[in-house]
């Protein structure tokens, strides 16, 4: 079986390291905060180019504190896409705010700029981009709107150009991530040092020494554990950025265009997912299922119609570009790592599924 992400393929290396580490974290029995946590918080805010870093939980917890920080309150309005996870729109409405969907750029699948424009309404507070499989959003044309942005960057840790322009950026160390833990956790990243302040007394309570609570926050911690394994991976994400870009470009190299839709390759598009699209989608994804080939289809139903959000009005056809990708996107195998064989597999199921002799 090829799987649709080999997480396994890439930390099997760097378990003796990791055992290390974890050992001296054992043996240090700082689990929470302590020098782990903040070496990696200084670590990825130099990695990312941005003065603060707060470690977080996970990505979810990332959004909602970001947007709390903000001041996004009850009442106010953020534009966000609907072809996303569910966290980007669930984070909006946890805060009390208002999700606005805008449609998206049918060739790169992320926020369309005119779109958002269409949408702002003087109760807007900020916009959401988000950095699709990650693909970077057009930051410049967003930010041109006047409005702050949070960037969510859950899928695009390592891709050039991002986390500067937004007040705030965050990030998902989900296993599958480009840039993964091996559990949960997240991070905030912030170009302004109040908010950044406000995240970290959020993350525990409230509170800056855990015993004034200026305000009511949560428990969202990123454990020391966590944080030793990201500074394990960390010097290694520009090298499996590079491969998965290399295996981007050897899909092309082996003809898939030929048969489905290629995601449109820009210098910094780190691939959190190879994403294609087929209207025959569901007839590959079967071939590739019997010749023992995951794939997987994503937001198949847009966050503008999921039961959850169906009271904010938005009808079926509403965002006809969200919706034709949701109908059409196929993801095929990508990690850092593939290799030759496991793509020729993959572009030969593809193309016997649409009847092309291989």
């Amino acid at each position: 079986m090829i799987p649709l992400v080999d997480v396994k393929a890439q930390y099997a290396p760097f378990i003796p390291e990791l055992q290390r580490r974890f050992a001296e974290v054992l043996e240090s029995g700082r689990f929470i905060f302590g020098p782990e946590v903040e070496a990696f918080e200084r670590e990825a805010a130099a990695y990312l180019g941005v003065p603060h870093a707060v470690g977080v939980a996970n990505g979810t917890d990332a959004l909602v504190l970001a947007l709390e920080a903000m001041g996004v309150r009850r009442g106010d309005e953020v534009i966000c896409p609907a072809f996303t996870f569910f966290a980007t729109a669930e984070a909006i409405a946890r805060v009390g705010a208002t999700p606005v969907f805008a449609d998206i750029d049918p060739v790169t699948l992320n926020l369309d700029p005119a779109a958002v424009a269409a949408a702002v309404t003087v109760r807007t507070r900020a916009i959401v981009p988000v950095h699709l499989f990650g693909r970077p959003a057009p930051l410049e044309a967003l930010a041109a709107l006047g409005l702050p942005l949070l960037e969510d960057a859950a899928q695009a840790f390592g891709a050039p150009g991002i986390a500067t322009t937004g007040v705030c950026s965050t990030f998902s160390f989900f296993p599958t991530k480009n840039l993964f833990a091996l559990g949960d956790g997240g991070l905030v990243a912030c170009t302004d040092t109040g908010v950044a302040d406000t995240v970290r007394q959020l993350r525990f309570h409230g509170s800056r020494d855990k015993r004034t609570f200026e305000l009511v926050g949560t428990n969202s911690r990123l454990d020391a554990i966590q944080a030793a394994a990201l500074r394990v991976f960390l010097p290694h994400l520009a090298g499996w950025n590079r491969a998965r870009r290399d295996s981007a470009a050897r899909y092309a190299e082996l003809g898939l265009g030929e048969v489905v839709e290629l995601p449109l390759d820009e210098p910094g598009h780190v691939y959190h997912m190879y994403v294609v699209r087929a209207p025959e989608r569901e007839r590959i994804a079967a071939a590739l299922e019997d010749a023992g080939i995951a794939s997987a289809s994503y937001y198949v139903t847009p966050l503008h119609l999921q039961p959850a959000l169906e009271h904010l009005g938005y009808p079926p056809g509403s965002l006809p570009e969200t919706e034709r990708a949701a109908a059409e996107n196929l993801a095929l195998p990508m990690w850092g790592g593939i290799g030759l064989a496991e793509q020729e597999r993959v572009a030969a199921a593809v193309k016997s599924a649409v009847g092309v002799v291989v």
